[in-house]
């Protein structure tokens, strides 16, 4: 298969949903999805949003993931760890390889390694007020 780079909303959209369908299989990272994400194409379109806005600069992204996350690990007993965002991070990047290569194919990559660490480190923050 002759890749290309992530140039357009449908390449967002393909990334989203391809990456989605692996997690939402997933035995460790499925749960905290499944048992709460109940309009599976509102949530993609959001998060095809998330992603344009964070890659091409061009489109506005409304809502707040940082919140999202505190109250999915709060729902879930405080139980989110470095694992799952490992998990979360090594599934991106194996489906953006297997569907996409080039310049914004890695800003992809690293802007999710980014945003897990934050969003990590946030909630771990958020548990101790």
């Amino acid at each position: 298969m002759n890749k290309k780079d992530i140039k357009t909303r449908d390449d967002v959209f393909l990334l989203v949903s391809s990456f989605y369908k692996k997690v939402r299989k997933d035995a460790v990272l499925g749960p905290f999805f499944n048992d709460i994400i109940e309009d599976w194409d509102s949530h993609l379109e959001r998060l095809t949003t998330f992603w344009e806005s964070s890659l091409f600069l061009k489109t506005r992204y409304i809502g707040d993931p940082l919140e999202a996350h505190v109250k999915v690990d709060k729902n879930n007993n405080n139980s989110i760890t470095e694992l799952h965002f490992g998990l979360w991070l090594n599934i991106w990047f194996q489906t953006i390889d297997e569907l996409f290569e080039g310049d914004y194919a890695e800003n992809a990559k690293r802007r999710a390694r980014k945003m897990g660490t934050f969003l990590y480190l946030k909630i771990f923050e958020a548990r101790q007020s």
